[in-house]
């Protein structure tokens, strides 16, 4: 599976038209992704026939969240559902930097069947393997894309390797953070994991401003292919 960001509408139609499989859309994708408007869900919803799972981002000042945060978190859970968007991305940590499993419980509750992926939070926290077999708690999480802490996916190898381990086949670690088409293959191959989310490196120029490249993410698609 190959995750690509889209930001607009021209972006999912682009994302679906070169190959991408699914869609994670948000706004902000220099502030590493906030919750997309109501109009921009509804309108990538109308237009493209890919999953689309929604980032729910209320602000990019932490992965910390109040009980005000939390409340338009929920609804905008709702506006997604409503929508018909096929899922949701969340992350939620405590003063800590460790997974708020309370308020995070309150996300879930209020999912109902969507799909369910849990974001790069989990690389802020002291141990990202240990992060994994929390939320392996959790069977509503069926995905968690990560880098495997600071960095890029490119520098923590074998940790992601040792977190795809801890998954157990029951969460889909899925590689994000600096990839692009020259290291692909060889993050898929030394860590195990199967899917990947793909963000500047599909983008002209590999900058957030860029338009998706049609040249970029076949390139991926093509790396990705080569290693099943």
């Amino acid at each position: 599976m190959i995750e690509v960001i889209a930001t607009s509408v021209d972006d999912a139609i682009a994302i679906e038209k070169y190959g991408g499989m699914r869609i994670e859309l948000s706004s902000a994708l220099s502030e590493m992704g906030i919750t997309p408007s109501y109009a921009l869900i509804k309108n990538v919803v109308n237009k493209v026939k890919l999953p689309i799972h929604v980032l729910i981002r209320p602000h990019s000042k932490s992965f910390v969240y109040s009980d005000h945060d939390i409340q338009v978190m929920k609804e905008d859970i709702e506006l997604v559902k409503e929508l018909g968007a096929d899922g949701i991305v969340i992350g939620l940590l405590d003063e800590h930097n460790r997974i708020d499993e309370g308020k995070l419980e309150e996300l879930l509750s209020c999912s109902d069947n969507l799909d369910v992926t849990f974001h790069r939070a989990i690389d802020v926290t002291e141990d990202p393997v240990e992060s994994v077999r929390i939320l392996l708690k959790y069977q509503q999480i069926k995905r968690i894309v990560t880098a495997g802490g600071k960095g890029k996916v490119v520098d923590n190898l074998d940790v992601i390797k040792k977190m795809v381990e801890a998954a157990k086949g029951r969460i889909t670690i899925m590689l994000g953070g600096g990839l692009n088409k020259d290291n692909l293959r060889l993050a898929l191959e030394r860590t195990g994991a199967s899917e990947a989310h793909l963000g500047t490196g599909v983008r002209e120029n590999y900058h957030y401003t860029g338009d998706i490249s049609r040249e970029l993410l076949q390139a991926c698609i093509k790396a990705w292919r080569s290693t099943l």
